[in-house]
């Protein structure tokens, strides 16, 4: 075989160096640098999955937290929907005693100016009756001067 060797002008001392160099290289390259590399791989690997597995939570809280707003403000409009309408019954309520209070006051008004207005008439018809009487005497005295002299 050493005779194939230099006839086709390999040295096979410096094969086997070169050969022992090779290995030394690829266990210190495996070592240093595929080692590490995938140790980085794997801890990038971990990372990502955390990401997206905190991702996928995130979403499903937001998710619920959409439905709890909706909730909250379906709460909110029916709430403010009964307030609504309480006030507006208030307001109706109020607006029905005004008017009460006003048709009573009104009545009191009228009631008032009709027994004014009946006072005003027994005053001028008491003061009509008086001057009648007045003028009835005056006349009867006139008549009687007349009559007399």
């Amino acid at each position: 075989m050493s005779q194939l060797f230099s006839a086709f002008g390999i040295n096979w001392q410096l094969l086997i160096a070169q050969a022992v160099n090779f290995a030394i290289v690829l266990v210190a390259l495996w070592y240093f640098l595929y080692k590490p590399v995938l140790a980085q791989l794997a801890k990038r690997q971990e990372t990502i999955a955390k990401g997206v597995e905190d991702a996928a939570r995130a979403g499903a809280l937001l998710a619920g937290a959409d439905a709890e707003a909706a909730q909250r403000v379906a709460a909110s409009d029916a709430e403010a929907e009964g307030i609504v309408s309480a006030a507006r019954e208030a307001g109706n309520a109020e607006k029905a005693r005004l008017l009460k209070e006003a048709e009573t006051r009104a009545a009191a008004v009228a009631k008032d100016a009709e027994s004014r207005a009946k006072e005003v008439a027994a005053k001028s018809k008491r003061e009509s009756e008086r001057e009648v009487a007045r003028l009835a005497i005056l006349a009867a005295e006139k008549l009687l001067k007349k009559n007399y002299d």
